[in-house]
């Protein structure tokens, strides 16, 4: 079992930065592939960003190429999503995933893959 718990929403102007931070618990963190997706209001959950158990595997959605860096700590069982010039547009809730993988498989955008959510962070951008 893991437990995830985001941190670092919050409100910001359009051009700032933020950087999302997810920690895990239990002790098979470097087991699992880790993602950031968002929900916007009246819209479906979707992906933004994924990082594989070797953390040069990353992957993004096209949105947020150049401007949002995946990265992971497996001594500190974290996960941050740093987050450049910021869009009115990224305002969303945005949660933590993690899906156990055996073997380094790619990387994956269907949220139905990933096994354990955190309870989400927002963020809110302004113009």
């Amino acid at each position: 079992q893991v437990q995830l718990v985001e941190s670092g929403g919050g409100l910001v102007q359009a051009g700032d930065s933020l950087t999302l931070s997810c920690t895990a618990s239990g002790r098979t963190f470097s087991r699992h592939a880790m993602a950031w997706f968002r929900q916007a209001p009246g819209k479906e959950r979707s992906f933004v960003a994924a990082i594989n158990r070797n953390p040069r595997h990353t992957d993004y959605v096209d949105s947020v190429k150049g401007r949002f860096t995946i990265s992971r700590d497996n001594d500190k069982n974290t996960v941050l999503l740093e987050m450049n010039d910021l869009k009115t547009e990224d305002t969303a809730v945005y949660y933590c995933a993690a899906r156990h993988v055996i073997l380094t498989v790619p990387l994956s955008h269907d949220l139905t893959d990933y096994n354990y959510w955190g309870q989400g962070t927002q963020v809110t951008v302004s113009s």
